[in-house]
């Protein structure tokens, strides 16, 4: 497919981060869209009526463009996982039944609403969808380009990028280690490496000659413009935005991100099955040696512990999510952030014809 890349033609080269469970909200969305940036739904963990009310209520707010971003269902091996599971619950029961709540239900056969989400997309499509954790099925890329959408692929080693780009992806977002939340490895159980966005777009450029985003601990404007230098068309921020007015970051999460008493960041399976950067919490200090790797059981067992925490403003037992700058988020509406990130006057020309946009071969 040749595309006009939207990555080539934003104001600025500034991508919201799709942060699920609540940080990313339509209105963070829209607010990163109407100064030049891009906003991406967190389409993860929504069920797809969820979904459609996210990306009306983001319509009603403005008329930039954003993106959708899905998770890639992992396939799941019951006889396989189900011992250590058992086993991690028990550990958890305690502390689950000291903050009056219960272990969460358990779904071997959870896919997220893949297809429907897709589905929905297909319907009623956006200018861009992202995938986490994987590459979805090449019809369901065919599928999204037909109607006019771009896929982007998240990819965390130079393997990866190559197989995205065989895929028929139109652009990769490349996640060094520095980055929050999970790591998009496409191998739930593989170890991740320790690879800067620096190196991986060094790496991943020999392989595959796209539109290549970088995130992963992107909190100043120097860091942006050596990305640009560097060759990434534009970066991805998420942490940067976390503390801001409109994202859906919980009071109790916004409270731990702000405690100088933590003072760790690192990578865990302890909340959810996947590796994924945050905060170093107590409840990553009891837990983290015993998770299994098995996404996104996990996620469900530790989902009722984390709600009863949110609500009781206890972020020991939250999943702070963020990447390796978090202490220099900053609060405030987002727009100041992209500011600081790409000032006003770095604004990129917009283009003034149909034939001043970059095919890619």
């Amino acid at each position: 497919m040749v595309v006009t890349s939207l990555l080539r033609t934003l104001g600025r080269p500034i991508v919201a981060a799709p942060m699920a469970g609540g940080p990313s909200t339509p209105e963070l969305v829209a607010a990163v869209g109407d100064v030049g940036g891009l906003g991406f739904l967190a389409g993860g963990y929504l069920s797809p009526d969820q979904l459609v009310e996210r990306i009306e209520q983001t319509r009603d707010l403005t008329d930039a463009a954003f993106g959708v971003n899905l998770f890639v269902p992992a396939d799941l091996d019951r006889d396989r996982d189900l011992a250590a599971v058992q086993e991690y619950a028990d550990q958890l029961r305690f502390g689950a039944r000291r903050l009056g709540a219960k272990l969460g239900r358990v779904d071997w056969h959870d896919r997220d609403h893949f297809e429907d989400k897709v589905t929905l997309l297909l319907d009623d499509p956006v200018p861009v969808v992202s995938f986490t954790f994987g590459l979805p099925p090449e019809h369901v890329i065919e599928a999204l380009h037909g109607c006019g959408t771009e896929v982007v692929i998240t990819v965390t080693d130079p393997d990866e990028a190559l197989a995205a780009a065989r895929a028929g992806a139109d652009a990769l977002c490349i996640q060094g280690v520095a980055a929050g939340g999970h790591r998009s490895t496409h191998d739930a159980a593989a170890i991740p490496n320790e690879d800067s966005w620096t190196e991986l777009l060094r790496r991943c450029r020999s392989v595959a000659a796209l539109p290549l985003i970088v995130c992963g601990g992107i909190m100043t404007r120097a860091q942006v413009e050596f990305a640009l230098q560097s060759g990434a068309v534009a970066v991805q921020c998420g942490t940067a935005f976390l503390l801001t007015d409109e994202a859906g970051t919980s009071a109790a999460a916004r409270e731990g991100l702000t405690d100088r008493a933590l003072t760790r960041s690192v990578v865990t399976r302890a909340f959810s099955g996947r590796p994924a950067r945050g905060v170093r919490n107590e409840f990553i200090e009891q837990f983290d040696e015993f998770a299994p790797p098995v996404y996104p059981v996990v996620d469900q067992i530790t989902k009722p512990i984390r709600a009863a925490a949110a609500a009781d403003g206890n972020y020991q037992w939250l999943s702070l999510w963020a990447g390796t700058g978090w202490e220099s988020a900053r609060t405030g509406p987002a727009a100041a952030v992209v500011e600081v990130l790409h000032p006003a006057r770095l604004v990129r020309p917009q283009p003034v014809g149909p034939d001043d946009g970059a095919d890619l071969d």
